[in-house]
């Protein structure tokens, strides 16, 4: 069975298919994960309010396309001194999409003078899986689909859906996953990526700590683990887990 994950970001492809794989056991050898990026699938616009909304967009838009069961998460970072911000902001928060060391600094700015302990924050993932109805077959009339989705795709060569297909969405399923710490004052290692360097998480690998002059013994920053000691806590680690029964189903 294939399912695309709803990403043109193939190195979050990789992340996502190790989480899963971890959980999925023997179930695994029958799933191909797809990216979206790989069927030329345009990105929708993320115009919800929350980190479900999103994910459940990106799924759909997907899903209804394609007539195969979509994979999308949206996450971020929030500060609880900020009320909450960044939040959905996160990968924008200094204006321009992605440009982490400008949204690094800006973050660091703007709670200088907080103290350490009052630096709280966590990561919040939201994980969505969206199954397509494909027992009625697709509708090939293109326009603006019920959810506000523009059908207007043409379907990459060895892609299952004919071009303007919209299919119905049969069912959805959202999980959400946590990973709680806090900001610290610079940033620390050379893993991950946005807001990694500068977050402690409360979890932390056994026996392992930060080896940077002048912060040895210290906790690790999410940019000092491995990805395997990553997603063994992460926020998306946590919400994928939780889609797995979902994902389950679908091969039984």
């Amino acid at each position: 069975m294939q399912i695309v994950v709803a990403t043109h970001n193939e190195g979050k492809l990789v992340e996502i298919r190790r989480i899963l794989e971890e959980d999925l056991g023997a179930d695994a050898e029958n799933i191909e994960l797809v990216s979206a990026g790989s069927l030329h699938l345009p990105d929708p616009v993320e115009t919800g309010v929350t980190f479900q909304e999103n994910a459940l967009l990106k799924a759909r838009a997907v899903a209804i396309r394609t007539g195969l069961p979509a994979v999308a998460d949206d996450s971020g970072l929030i500060v609880d001194v900020m009320g909450n911000a960044p939040g959905i902001l996160s990968a924008r928060w200094a204006g321009a999409h992605g440009h982490d060391k400008a949204n690094n600094a800006l973050l660091l700015a703007q709670i200088e003078d907080i103290p350490d302990d009052k630096r709280t924050a966590r990561f919040r993932c939201a994980a969505a899986l969206v199954v397509p109805d494909t027992e009625t077959g697709a509708d090939e009339t293109g326009g603006v689909a019920a959810d506000g989705i523009t059908v207007h795709t043409t379907a990459a060569a060895g892609s299952p859906a004919p071009v303007h297909a919209r299919y119905a969405i049969k069912s959805e399923t959202v999980e959400l996953g946590d990973m709680p710490g806090r900001i610290i004052r610079e940033a620390r290692g050379e893993h991950g990526f946005g807001y990694d360097p500068l977050f402690v998480p409360d979890d932390q690998p056994a026996g392992r700590v930060s080896t940077e002059p002048d912060h040895e013994g210290e906790p690790l920053t999410s940019a000092e683990m491995t990805p395997a000691e990553k997603n063994a806590i992460s926020h998306r680690g946590k919400a994928l887990k939780a889609l797995v029964p979902a994902i389950e189903a679908l091969l039984h």
